[in-house]
């Protein structure tokens, strides 16, 4: 595990992107479907620097959760568009320290390869921990796509150029797609078929839907 590197302003943060960048891993290093995975997520209160991050153990076969735990704090790094992580890292890391299961993956709210710099939250979590890590995100960042058919399952490249930085998927017929990306030792088919195991019901992954849920309580039953 590599230890957090604070910031001191965006220039800096796009440094400490860049330096971990090279410790990427985009291979498949996943043998077999995992058991069960940790979903991601934070929530923030308006008007507060203060967040609430939730690491929620599901079970891959039941989709129920196994485990939770919560970290509460404040963002100390400004809302900058692609310098995400930094204000999420932190508390997520702290999330992750909590838990008694040793995650064997994890689903990050937002993105991984899928990024300007090619280095988004689950590439920069995934680095830190050594541990396999993808993104599912609910909209397009920085990848065009052409629309996937309407069946679940269907999908579509994000792509920017020539590169392919992940896949708009159909996780409910007839619904909106979500956005995989890869962050670090889990391939993009793994990543796929790993979303459309979680999304028994819901288009967002039971994992990171939980974790939205958990997150969000946490911070409304710790408001004074």
């Amino acid at each position: 595990m590599i230890g957090y590197e604070a910031p001191r302003d965006p220039a800096d943060a796009e440094r400490i992107q860049a330096s971990l960048r090279d410790r990427l891993d985009l291979t498949d290093r996943l043998a077999v479907m995992p058991a069960s995975v940790v979903g991601l997520d934070v929530s923030y209160e308006v008007g507060s620097p203060r967040v609430a991050a939730a690491a929620v153990v599901i079970d891959v076969a039941t989709l129920e959760v196994r485990e939770s735990a919560i970290a509460h704090g404040e963002a100390a790094f400004p809302y900058v568009p692609g310098l995400l992580a930094f204000r999420e890292v932190p508390i997520l890391l702290d999330a992750l320290g909590m838990l008694a299961t040793r995650p064997e993956v994890l689903i990050c709210d937002g993105y991984g390869i899928a990024h300007p710099r090619r280095f988004g939250l689950a590439c920069h979590l995934g680095v830190l921990t050594g541990l396999p890590s993808f993104g599912v995100a609910k909209t397009a960042f920085t990848a065009g796509f052409l629309e996937p058919g309407q069946q679940r399952g269907d999908w579509s490249p994000l792509v920017e150029g020539e590169e392919v930085l992940g896949r708009a998927l159909r996780t409910q017929t007839g619904i909106k797609p979500v956005f995989v990306s890869v962050g670090h030792r889990v391939g993009l088919d793994q990543a796929t078929e790993l979303t459309l195991a979680l999304s028994g019901r819901f288009r967002i992954p039971e994992a990171t839907r939980k974790a939205d849920f958990f997150s969000r309580e946490a911070l409304r039953n710790t408001r004074t």
